[in-house]
């Protein structure tokens, strides 16, 4: 006998477990919303530290995207497998091993740092090496930094991360869906719709979280576990830091893996939910019991019957012009989301001089929370005004229709390029022609004219000053001679020279959160629109082709498409053992257009769609209106003409009613004659 099978009345012979933590389905949707906090967590804190891997390991802006997308190739793939077999296994056990299978793909992004050698920038200043930055009189061969047996780093890591990226995607397809399902199933009717809510708020709050933890960890140097703090001489502001990026995988990992655990204990099935304050009735039992035959015969449905119907549910489900509409809405706005997330940190470090660290704290802390009150207000707004699908597509397309009036001035709100000598600035390269500089040097310096240098020695310093207070360095070169003075000889800075527009950053997380607000009305309200435009029998399937939709339309080539926009504003790339890097420098003003651009490409395509679904539901419902009127009209009618018909009726009975009347009395009049003498 298993837990959920009613022997007699349910209020005296309840499951023999049924008082235990694990059949408790509170407990569930504690420990679910705890799987996937971590869950979401780790996919939040992947896409804010993407950019930090990419810097470590030199990959290109595409490699990145693919990268963060790579999870859904497994999702994808296994998706409609799970929810075909999400009633014939055991749910809970499917979870809990789903979660650990994540966990080790976590651990395994984690690893290339174990395995890879410090972290080597260019350039080290240490009393040592002072004068290798330098602009050197005389050509001194220096020792080779590349032998023949280094090979090139991302070989090795680029695989390892997208093995881990697929293990991550595999393992997070049966937490979502059997969950649900599962909460759905086993808790009382009234309380399902509050669990679900909480889940759906975690979805939201999982990721915010994933980004703060980044703003904290990458403050971190990436090799503190191989070095004392002393041997560390980067400052968290310089252009070469990198953050401890695979600490927050260790993390996570380990919280997937502790919240994977109660999953083992839960029952395959459950005692249905029951509130004390209302006792089931016998007519609430004989239903269920009416029930379960049906549930019993679904159960049964064989995967060949599957495949066979298969193609019969496709077909219905894509000739509804409504559904495809809002779900075409739904994959640009995705799109844009997806975009969005991987790669708004790294515009933000770029385009206005800030730290990973900072750009991510704007993310989670400003832009991810916009998103979700907007989601939230939209919920409100639906549930209040009680919109039909005609006014709820009117509301999706207002709301995207705002978002993009938001968005449009974004374009022109950002930094100009900085003037970088020897690429959009004066060439340096003559007067350092001498200096015998590495084409693989980058250790920006400032020069006191305002123009920066890839190099001190690419700016033609011969002297270093350095002052320490503290762990504090503050470096600074003189004798530059491709820095334009008057008079003395020029000088440098260590660093980038600083931005003059960073004050623009605030009205930029104004506007930015402002169309992420705007935009999210639209989420609830579309949810729903699929809900109710198709039948009944058809909507676990069509939910289940939407989110499909999602992964192949939006997550996976998104961040890709992204990526590789912002590739094409590289100004140049950097260079280890001859081999291309990461980018060094981007033209900011390209780098904006063509990322925000992106941006609002996908949102005017989610508009278009939501302005269609609108003419078509409304299209449709002034035929139901013509056909409604033509319906009263054959009625008036088709009245009036049983009207007529039997006034006519009418005249025609009164017509011989009189005739008869005329002839009773001539037949009187007749016969009084002849009796009369």
């Amino acid at each position: 006998m298993t837990a959920f099978e009613p022997q007699g009345n349910p209020q005296t012979a309840r499951p023999r477990r049924s008082m235990g933590l694990f059949n408790n389905i509170k407990f569930f949707v504690l420990c679910h919303g705890m799987l996937q906090l971590s869950q979401l967590l780790v996919s939040g804190y992947l896409k804010a530290s993407i950019t930090t891997i990419e810097k470590r390991y030199g990959f290109s802006s595409s490699k990145s995207g693919l990268l963060a997308a790579f999870n859904e190739v497994g999702n994808t793939v296994l998706i409609v497998f799970v929810s075909f077999f999400g009633s014939r296994v055991h749910r809970p056990r499917c979870i809990g091993i789903g979660g650990m299978i994540a966990s080790m793909g976590v651990f395994l992004i984690a690893l290339p740092h174990f395995i890879s050698e410090k972290y080597e920038y260019t350039e080290f200043i240490s009393n040592t090496r002072l004068n290798s930055s330098l602009c050197q009189t005389q050509d001194i061969e220096s020792s080779p930094t590349c032998s023949q047996n280094d090979t090139d780093p991302q070989l090795g890591v680029y695989p390892i991360l997208l093995l881990g990226q697929l293990l991550l995607g595999i393992g997070g397809v049966p937490i979502q869906p059997f969950g649900i399902s599962y909460i759905d199933d086993y808790a009382e009717r009234r309380n399902s719709p509050f669990y679900l809510g909480i889940l759906f708020a975690v979805t939201v709050i999982g990721p915010a979280f994933g980004y703060i933890m980044s703003s904290a960890v990458l403050r971190l140097y990436v090799d503190i576990d191989k070095m004392s703090l002393n041997e560390n001489k980067l400052e968290h502001g310089d252009p070469r830091w990198i953050g401890a990026w695979w600490l927050g995988f260790l993390i996570a990992a380990t919280l997937l893996s502790l919240t994977s655990l109660p999953y083992l204990f839960f029952p395959r099935k459950m005692s249905k939910e029951e509130i004390e304050e209302a006792p089931v009735e016998p007519s609430t039992e004989k239903m269920i019991q009416n029930k379960k035959p049906e549930t019993d015969q679904i159960e049964e449905v064989s995967l060949t019957q599957f495949l066979k119907s298969f193609p019969t549910i496709v077909l219905r489900t894509l000739r509804n012009p409504i559904y495809l509409l809002v779900v075409f809405a739904q994959v640009n706005l995705a799109a844009m989301v997806a975009g969005l997330a991987t790669f708004m940190g790294k515009f933000i470090e770029k385009q206005f001089a800030r730290t990973a660290s900072f750009s991510n704290i704007m993310m989670g802390g400003i832009n991810i929370p916009s998103a979700m009150f907007g989601i939230m207000a939209g919920g409100v707004i639906l549930r209040r005004l009680g919109l039909t699908v005609r006014s709820s597509a009117a509301m999706c397309t207002i709301a995207v229709f705002i978002s993009i009036m938001f968005a449009i001035p974004l374009l022109f709100i950002g930094c100009p390029t900085q003037k970088i000598s020897g690429l959009n600035y004066r060439d340096s390269q003559q007067c350092s022609n001498s200096c015998y500089c590495s084409d693989e040097a980058f250790n920006p310096v400032c020069g006191s004219d305002g123009v920066e240098f890839r190099s001190p020695c690419h700016a033609g310093c011969k002297i270093v000053n350095i002052k320490t207070i503290g762990r504090i360095q503050n470096v600074t070169y003189t004798d530059c001679g491709c820095v334009k003075s008057s008079g003395s000889p020029g000088f440098a800075f260590a660093g980038p020279c600083a931005s003059g527009c960073s004050n623009l950053l605030i009205p930029f997380m104004i506007l930015s959160s402002l169309t992420c607000f705007v935009a999210s009305l639209s989420h609830t309200t579309s949810f729903m629109m699929i809900l109710r435009t198709v039948t009944p029998e058809d909507k676990s399937f069509a939910v289940g082709i939407q989110f499909m939709l999602f992964r192949v339309l939006a997550f996976l080539p998104s961040p890709v498409l992204y990526g590789t926009a912002i590739d094409t504003a590289c100004l140049v790339w950097g260079k280890k053992c001859s081999k291309s890097t990461s980018c060094l420098y981007y033209n900011l003003d390209l780098f904006r257009h063509r990322f925000l651009g992106l941006q609002i490409f996908f949102i005017c395509g989610g508009f278009v769609c939501f302005l269609l679904s609108f003419l078509v539901l409304r299209r449709a419902d002034s035929s139901q209106q013509q056909q409604h009127q033509q319906q009263q009209q054959q009625q008036q009618q088709q009245q009036q003409q049983q009207h007529h018909e039997m006034n006519i009726q009418t005249k025609s009975e009164s017509s011989q009613e009189t005739k008869d009347d005329k002839q009773t009395v001539s037949n009187s009049n007749g016969h009084s004659n002849t009796t009369c003498p």
